[in-house]
């Protein structure tokens, strides 16, 4: 599943990429890079928070809060529907 995590707050970053496992209280986000090779972990999930009508929520850890957006669901229904329209 592909995803955005945005840090919120004073120095917040944007990490793109595959989220390896449902953030879940006591648990580690994980967002695996595109290239396979490195990967983004967070400190443990206290809190999930999701908006209704989207795929965005809203986490918080031990030390930082982030938005993450599900990206995936757009493009596995094209996947779905035929492939691409390259």
């Amino acid at each position: 599943m592909q995803v955005v995590l945005r840090k919120l707050g004073r120095g917040g970053r944007t990490i793109t990429g595959r989220l390896v496992r449902a953030p879940r209280k006591g648990s580690v986000i994980v967002i695996e890079f595109s290239d396979g090779m490195h990967e983004y972990v967070t400190t443990p999930v206290r809190r999930v928070l999701k908006l209704a009508g989207g795929e965005v929520f809203y986490i918080e850890t031990m030390n930082s809060r982030y938005r993450l957006e599900v990206r995936t669901r757009e493009l596995a229904l094209d996947e779905v529907m035929g492939g691409s329209s390259n």
